[in-house]
């Protein structure tokens, strides 16, 4: 095609405000996969939005989604905390592998002057997406898993290759855009339906994926412990890379045992469901909550210092101490409990800790600090604490995964 048309920038546009649309409403969820695929291909559903634009327009406006989709997925799902020359990188692969699709539909409709969309028809068209689609996946994926190796040549070859199922979100990834770009050639109007259907697919099939019961806690939603620690390594493993900061908070309900005796366990459970939520929402979308046990919590907040890791301790606090949550009590009555009250303990990578385990030591010493200061307080932890957790709370975390018995003392 010899211009960009007013018909093209139309269709960039919706485009683009569907790429972003659809990270914003998927990036706290996208945040942990990343984190997750740490050491294999992470897959994404942009590629709706990416093949889309290769069948309906000019490539430097293909260029121009995206570059809006990494730039903005950087700044809001990655919040400017990954390194950027991998993210250079993925998108460079996503180039070369539109190239290469692009290529191939040219080859087969050689003499095109209209969108790609407009000429596929009858089994020629068919035939066309499916090798395009194939070698955009190649592409793609060829480029991820040799330089994963390259990088990592002890990483056993089963994760560096990733899950096929991943592989088969391409495929329908794919498939989507296809019917996206089709659809807005014949029927313009029912694009906002199938921007909503991928948003659906998206959080609908991906979500339970990480809400079930080998990764979350049955009482609260939150992270289990050892699907939190997981993910706390690999945070710390990217503060490292970026030479950054990670903050950890350990919250520990006070007196909650009177809940238990004067209320019941039913409403103790209600209790920590509520406390949950509005821990979750006391943080930033992208910092990860888990329980660790009985009445404690403990939270990942990637890229913050000494200073902003106690104002979100503060935050958490004054929304426990601000609940007002109705259980029913031993009798079967309705009562409303307030004046819950939390005792929060911090500690910073690398001020307190490098390591998980020693991380985990520091903010818990702060915990017992604010502790045996009257609770209802928030304490940082010293640079060097003399004081270690009790024998039995520290086999309890090296049951859960949390510590190693060969724990690293804090340093």
């Amino acid at each position: 095609m010899s211009s960009i048309t007013a018909r093209d920038w139309l269709w960039f546009g919706l485009l683009a405000l569907a790429a972003v649309v659809h990270l914003e409403a998927a990036r706290g969820l996208e945040r942990v996969r990343e984190v997750t695929a740490e050491g294999s291909p992470h897959t994404h559903l942009q590629s709706v939005w990416f093949f889309a634009a290769l069948l309906l327009l000019p490539p430097p406006l293909v260029a121009g989604i995206l570059l809006i989709s990494y730039v903005h997925s950087w700044l809001r799902v990655y919040r400017r905390r990954a390194l950027v020359h991998r993210k250079v990188f993925s998108a460079a692969t996503v180039v070369l592998a539109l190239a290469g699709a692009y290529l191939v539909l040219a080859a087969i409709f050689p003499t095109h002057t209209e969108p790609f969309a407009v000429t596929l028809s009858g089994p020629l068209g068919l035939v066309a997406v499916v090798v395009a689609g194939f070698i955009y996946w190649l592409v793609n994926y060829a480029l991820v898993v040799g330089v994963i190796l390259l990088t990592n040549p002890d990483r056993p070859a089963r994760k560096v290759l990733g899950r096929a199922s991943d592989q088969l979100m391409i495929a329908g990834a794919i498939g989507l855009g296809t019917g996206m770009a089709i659809v807005m050639i014949s029927q313009p109007w029912w694009t906002p339906l199938l921007i909503v259907t991928v948003l659906a697919l998206h959080t609908g099939l991906l979500l339970p994926q990480f809400r079930d019961a080998s990764r979350t806690d049955a009482k609260t939603g939150l992270f289990e412990p050892t699907f939190w620690a997981e993910l706390t390594n690999d945070e710390l493993d990217r503060a490292r890379r970026l030479q950054g900061t990670l903050g950890l908070l350990l919250v520990d309900l006070d007196h909650f045992k009177r809940v238990n005796d004067g209320y019941g366990h039913l409403a103790g459970d209600i209790v920590l469901r509520a406390v949950a939520e509005a821990i979750k929402h006391s943080v930033r979308g992208h910092d990860m909550v888990g329980r660790y046990g009985g009445e404690e919590f403990a939270i990942v907040l990637p890229g913050l210092g000494a200073d902003d890791a106690c104002e979100a301790a503060e935050r958490v606090r004054a929304a426990i101490a601000e609940l007002a949550v109705t259980v029913p009590d031993l009798d079967g009555e309705t009562q409303v409990i307030r004046g819950l009250t939390a005792s929060v303990g911090a500690a910073v990578y690398p001020d307190h800790g490098t390591e998980r385990t020693s991380l985990l030591l520091a903010a818990d010493a702060a915990l017992y600090d604010a502790k045996t200061e009257g609770r209802d307080r928030v304490r940082i932890a010293e640079a060097v604490r003399p004081s270690l957790p009790s024998a039995r709370r520290s086999q309890e975390w090296i049951r859960l995964g949390l510590v190693r018995d060969d724990a690293d003392k804090v340093s």
